[in-house]
Parts: C-alpha cells; sequence; structure tokens
C-alpha cells in the first residue's frame, strides 16, 4: 500500500477543513471496509485519510418530528439494534444484517456504502424504497440530494471535492405501513447480490387496498434504480398478487443488467420481477402486522 497522510478530526468544520487542505487528495474513512481493500488494490490512492467515526454530526441515530436522521459514520450494527428503525424502517435493518459478518458490521456504516456507490449495494435500494435523502456539507455549504440520483455510475457519485456526506434523513413512516429489502445471491460464500430489492409501502385502514409504494433496484444497472413507474402503478390498487405482477412487469422493464460470473443478462431480468413480488408481498404482510419468515440472501 501507497505512504498517505492520516488525519484524524474531532468537528466537522475541523473535516471539512482538512478536506479543502489535501484539495481533492484526500478520502473520508468511515468504517473503511471497502476503503482499504480499494487501496491496497490500488484502486484509489488518495493521499491523506480523513477519519470521521469521532465526528458528532456522522454518528447521529435518532428520531424527531422531521423523521429518522442516520448519520454517515454510524455502523450498521447500531443500526439492527436500533428499536424505531425494527419497527418501523425495516428494510434499512434488512439490508444491514446481510451486509458482511458480524465484525465487518460492527465497522462498515450505511453512508459508506452508498458512497462507495456499487450498482450491487446492499442498503441503497432500502434507502431509495424509503425516501432517504442524502445531507452532504462541502466548501459552498450544505445541500439536500434524495438517494435515488446520489450514484451517478460504478464506483461515482455527486460528491464534489471537499464535500462529506453528513447523515441520510428519512421522513416518519405513515401509519400501516411496512417494508423489506431482499436479494438473491449465487451462493452463499459470494456476498454479492445477483439482484436486490427493496421496497416500502403504505395500505388503507383497511389494509387490502394500497396508497403508496416505492421499489428500488440494485445490481440491474450502472446505479441502483428507483422503479417509479412500478410503484405509481400500485398506488389505490388492491394489495394482492395481480398487482404485484403488474409493478414486476413494469420494474423489468427499466432495468440494464450486465452479463457476469454470477448470472446472465437474461436471468437478472427475470429475478428482478421473481424479487419484487415477493418483497411486495413481504411488506404488504408487515404493514398489516402479519409474521413472515424468509432466508435472507435468497
Amino acid at each position: 500500500m501507497h505512504d498517505f497522510d492520516y488525519e484524524r478530526p474531532v468537528s466537522l468544520v475541523e473535516a471539512l477543513s482538512l478536506m479543502a487542505r489535501h484539495n481533492g487528495h484526500a478520502r473520508p474513512l468511515a468504517g473503511g471496509t471497502d476503503l482499504i481493500d480499494q487501496m491496497r488494490l490500488g484502486r484509489h490512492q488518495p493521499g491523506a485519510l480523513i477519519d470521521v467515526k469521532r465526528i458528532a454530526e456522522l454518528n447521529v441515530l435518532a428520531a424527531d418530528a422531521d423523521g429518522l436522521h442516520v448519520g454517515a459514520a454510524v455502523p450498521c450494527c447500531r443500526i439492527v439494534e436500533q428499536p424505531l428503525v425494527n419497527q418501523q424502517y425495516t428494510a434499512l435493518v434488512d439490508s444491514c444484517r446481510i451486509i458482511g459478518g458480524i465484525q465487518i458490521q460492527s465497522r462498515a456504516s450505511v453512508g459508506g456504502n452508498l458512497c462507495n456507490s456499487g450498482p450491487a449495494a446492499d442498503s441503497t435500494p432500502s434507502l431509495i424504497a424509503l425516501q432517504g435523502v442524502c445531507v452532504i456539507a462541502g466548501p459552498a455549504g450544505t445541500r439536500r440530494v434524495p438517494v435515488e440520483r446520489f450514484c451517478t455510475g460504478p464506483g461515482q457519485n455527486v460528491l464534489q471535492p471537499g464535500e462529506l456526506l453528513v447523515e441520510i434523513c428519512f421522513p416518519p413512516r405513515p401509519p400501516h405501513s411496512g417494508s423489506h429489502y431482499r436479494r438473491l445471491i449465487p451462493r452463499n460464500e459470494m456476498d454479492i447480490a445477483v439482484v436486490g430489492v427493496g421496497a416500502a409501502v403504505e395500505l388503507d385502514e383497511s389494509g387490502r387496498t394500497i396508497r403508496a409504494a416505492r421499489i428500488g433496484l440494485g445490481a440491474v444497472a450502472p446505479t441502483p434504480l428507483w422503479a417509479e413507474e412500478a410503484g405509481a402503478l400500485l398506488a389505490g390498487q388492491p394489495a394482492d398478487d395481480v398487482q404485484f405482477a403488474r409493478a414486476a412487469e413494469a420494474a423489468r422493464k427499466i432495468v440494464s443488467p450486465i452479463t457476469d460470473m454470477r448470472g446472465t443478462r437474461e436471468y437478472r431480468i427475470h429475478v428482478t420481477g421473481v424479487l419484487v413480488q415477493r418483497v411486495l408481498r413481504a411488506a404488504v404482510a408487515r404493514a398489516r402486522g402479519e409474521a413472515f419468515t424468509y432466508l435472507p440472501g435468497h
């Protein structure tokens, strides 16, 4: 690994100052579970690492009248243990539980997973489904970007030199709502999704009609996708398999997967539709307060 400077700021102001001082040659370090490996392989050779784990704003995990705030450096293990997230933002918990093993989850953060901007990232479809918004700080001030617009290509995103992702905000979940994330992997020892789907639904008081739905897709395009039309088709419709199949077909139409060692393009298109239906059924079951079981990764 190449030589680099290591900085450990204790405030957001200090971190932004260090980022500016290194003039685009520094990278923030949260868990480092992706970044350190990429540096070893020579994919990234930053002149400095800015360790953001001690910055209060990046370690927030709390809810208020505006919804849920998840700091960019909050490790997955804290999210999984948070009661409110388990009750209302279950798709996020589903994602965090399958990002690596226990040791990885103690370091890896959802913010880091998003900033790595991998097309197959397990957390991003859930963030999209739950209407996550990125809060970004930089030399020009603070700006907000919906998660579905954050990634711009494989390993690329909207962050400009000197900017940091501070937190991801989610609106309050409405009554009679539920969410779920599920992926397909080729075998248990290959921890990368062939397809990943996150969905969030809101039902009416009867539990039979869908008021609103959002669907996020991963590993089926150069960036994670918001299946906007698929979700819109479900609004005002019965929460049944006929409507789930319609949404699945709409989702298939927007994907543009590649063929690689994990699956062919045709297979990924097919699996997209299958998972959309399964995830919607699970999200509806949760919205109704029903129990369901599934094998993570399938």
